[in-house]
């Protein structure tokens, strides 16, 4: 190939292209490996230093030239154009496109193509990290705030809000440190501002959910004042919350106003949220006029169910009845923005698409829409029941107005809902015939209607002990639905109360089955196995019932009875206690737990509770003689006085009460009032034969001529009563010898047909 090159020959006379073969050392590769500058910049950061210029200032080229220092080896061009310096038709061409600067007019000998530097060998290994230099110290301390705050942000989520507060200050304190160090190493501008912020964000939430509002307004207000953090204004909205949470409404206001302003108007959803929470705050303090400005702005601007409930309640609060009918059909025509259930039936027998919709039938996503459909419907049965007694001149028109609104609405199916509320509108003013009236209108409509319908008829029949009336719509109830729990239940009553206990257990089984939650069985189950006296069975009902209503005094009331009847007075006793710390003005619990502490033999416990029971419903006859005979027995028989003559103006026909306050003046030695009380007992009953006996033996001890009066009355009672005893005697063995004649001419028939038998 190099027979064709031609070196222009030489010449003492100026060159054009003189200097070309000067280069600069910078680009000798083939030395590189034995360069021992350039291999401590591969080894360490040494090589991050900014690039020497070279001296000479070089050409572009576009093709890469190899250079070296031997000479220089021509390659063929790739596109066929010929080399430089070949000769061509004759002509030796100049050697011009090769001789650029840095390059030499020698080729390469001997050197083979290796661009990535293979040939050279793996590299040498990286140099080991400096965990004890600063900037490695501050990673370590940031990685560690971050693991901080994650772990404060999980302890709050899974409710342990002490642990998430400990973290959170832990992480504040570590943030601190790290941002002494960083001062110390590099200039203030290369502080994590981000890192500091959500620190501070976070301890002030812990604080807040801690219910610490001072110190999450403190921690608040750092980050608001400090300007260097972007958008910290927003967070005046959480220094709103926590004044209303304070029941500070003006700041909270003020603090919401502050954040509105701050907020720019492309974030409309942001400020819509927060003209709503200025409107409740309107309405916590009476300020209804500047409430419904604000939920009118929302609704005109983005409407939403609860701006148009709040806006309905603003508008009752100031008594606008037109307004008010204005809101509800706002409220109504707000979208759901849910999809169809028609949706999630499947058209076609595709197993593919039969799959899918099974799949998406119960997940997250259909389990919100459901929740925002009943959320909707929450409001709109509320605000109907709240307006429509006042939006018209009865409540019955007002009603039936909401009705029609709601049926020409998306909310077709709660029109018959509305229609039941009505009629337990009517129970409320004990109309029980409108109620009646208005639900017997459901019977020819759908069968969950109907059954609705059927299931209240069936309640009111049974309050009204019609027990026949009850079961007839209880039937038709259970039989418009079947899995309708409380159409179960009513009719499990109505059995229950015609004493058919095993098959009621069956009903409240079954309503059970259809649906797991409904307590009202479970309860009544419990008092069925009590009647069939299934003691166990009947405990077991009443404690799973104590599981999910923990504070139910009925179910605690049960379980202590249950006890009693199993003679295990010690639980009964334990289940009582928890009974009196929900409802501790009980009385009849208290006289309960009295009742079992004195069969126990454990007087002052039992007269404790009895007095509280007293204490509370001082007209308990039971309860009252008990603590007239503790009294008596523990020889304070002036204290008993009171007791005794409260049970006499309870049942002021029964002479024992009276008996009983004369005997205890006699036994504190009060004979004079004694003597009165007795007095006053025999011109009230004068046939009564222990206040005379009583009469005569106060007289004799005391002197008193009246004596032989009272004697002689006591003689004629006496024998009167003895006479009466007589009578009764002899009618009594007259009956029983003409019995005993009828008896003994039945057995001489018997026996003669039996005589006559062969």
């Amino acid at each position: 190939m190099m027979q064709n090159v031609h070196l222009a020959p030489e010449t003492d006379e100026d060159d054009l292209y003189s200097g070309y073969n000067d280069y600069n050392p910078t680009y000798d590769t083939e030395e590189l490996e034995n360069d021992t500058a350039f291999q401590q910049a591969v080894r360490t950061s040494h090589g991050r230093r900014p690039p020497i210029t070279a001296k000479i200032p070089s050409t572009a080229v576009t093709r890469p030239v190899a250079t070296g220092y031997g000479s220089k080896t021509s390659l063929a061009s790739s596109m066929g154009r010929p080399m430089t310096g070949a000769i061509q038709d004759g002509v030796t061409r100049p050697m011009t496109a090769v001789r650029a600067a840095g390059f030499t007019k020698a080729a390469l000998r001997g050197s083979a193509f290796d661009p990535l530097g293979q040939s050279r060998g793996p590299a040498p290994p990286l140099e080991a990290k400096n965990e004890d230099s600063p900037e490695e110290k501050i990673r370590q301390l940031e990685k560690k705030v971050n693991e901080l705050v994650e772990e404060s942000c999980i302890a709050n989520s899974c409710g342990d809000l002490k642990l998430a507060l400990e973290k959170a200050k832990d992480a504040g304190r570590k943030e601190r440190v790290l941002v002494r160090q960083r001062e110390q190493v590099t200039t203030p501008e290369n502080i994590n501002l981000d890192l500091t912020y959500s620190v501070l964000f976070n301890l002030a939430s812990q604080y807040s959910a801690n219910e610490m509002y001072a110190e999450a307004l403190n921690t608040y207000q750092v980050i608001v004042k400090n300007k260097m953090f972007s958008n910290a204004g927003r967070l005046k909205v959480n220094m709103g919350n926590i004044y209303l949470k304070q029941r500070n409404y003006s700041k909270a206001i003020k603090f919401y106003r502050m954040a509105l302003d701050q907020i720019p108007s492309v974030h409309k959803e942001m400020r819509i949220k927060i003209m709503q929470n200025i409107g409740v705050t309107f309405i916590k303090t009476g300020q209804y006029s500047d409430a419904i400005n604000s939920f009118e702005h929302i609704m005109s601007m983005a409407p939403n169910l609860k701006a148009g409930f709040n806006l309905i309640l603003s508008y009752f609060a100031v008594g606008d009845r037109d307004k008010m009918k204005k809101a509800f059909q706002k409220l109504i025509a707000v979208p759901l923005e849910i999809d169809e259930d028609d949706k999630y039936i499947s058209p076609s027998d595709d197993p593919h698409t039969n799959l899918v919709i099974e799949a998406i039938k119960n997940d997250h996503l259909r389990q919100m829409e459901r929740e925002r459909k009943a959320m909707a419907e929450k409001y709109i049965m509320t605000a109907a029941k709240l307006i429509a007694p006042v939006i018209e001149t009865s409540f019955a028109v007002g009603y039936d107005w909401c009705v029609e609104v709601v049926k020409a609405s998306q909310y077709v199916e709660l029109a018959n809902d509305l229609e039941i509320n009505k009629a337990i509108t009517y129970l409320r003013q004990k109309d029980f015939n409108q109620a009646v009236e208005t639900l017997k209108m459901f019977e020819k409509k759908d069968s969950r209607v109907k059954s609705a319908a059927a299931t209240n008829l069936s309640f009111l029949y049974y309050l009204e002990n019609e027990f026949a009336q009850a079961s007839s719509y209880a039937d038709l109830a259970v039989n418009s639905d079947r899995y309708n729990p409380s159409a179960l239940t009513n009719k499990g009553n109505t059995v229950f109360a015609n004493g058919d206990y095993e098959k009621a257990a069956e009903f409240y089984k079954e309503a059970l089955r259809n649906d797991s939650s409904c307590t009202e069985a479970l309860y009544n189950i419990g008092l069925t196995y009590k009647k069939l006296n299934r003691l166990d069975e009947a405990l077991d009902c009443f404690l799973k019932l104590h599981a999910i209503l923990r504070n139910s005094a009925q179910v605690l009331f049960q379980i202590a009875n249950v006890y009693e009847l199993m003679e295990d007075p010690n639980q009964a006793i334990e289940w009582l206690m928890q009974l009196i710390s929900v409802v501790p003005t009980d009385s009849r619990a208290l006289s309960k737990l009295g009742e079992l502490y004195d069969s126990e033999g454990d007087k002052s416990q039992a007269f404790q509770y009895y007095y509280e029971s007293y204490r509370y419903f001082p007209s308990n006859i039971e309860v009252i003689e008990w603590l007239g005979a503790y009294y008596i027995d523990t020889q304070f028989c002036e204290k008993a006085i009171q007791y005794f003559e409260r049970a006499s103006l309870i049942q002021p026909t029964q002479v024992k009460w009276q008996l009983m306050v004369a005997s205890c003046f006699r036994r504190s030695g009060n004979y004079q009032k004694a003597l009165d009380t007795y007095k006053d007992i025999h011109r009230k009953f004068p046939e009564n034969v222990e206040c005379l006996r009583f009469l005569v033996r106060l007289c004799t001890d005391i002197g008193l001529k009246e004596v032989q009066e009272y004697a002689t009355k006591l003689k004629r009672l006496e024998k009167m009563k003895e006479i009466r005893e007589q009578r009764i005697k002899s009618g009594r063995d007259s009956s029983g010898g003409s019995r005993s004649r009828r008896e003994g001419s039945a057995g001489s028939g018997v026996r003669t047909k039996t005589n006559g038998d062969p």
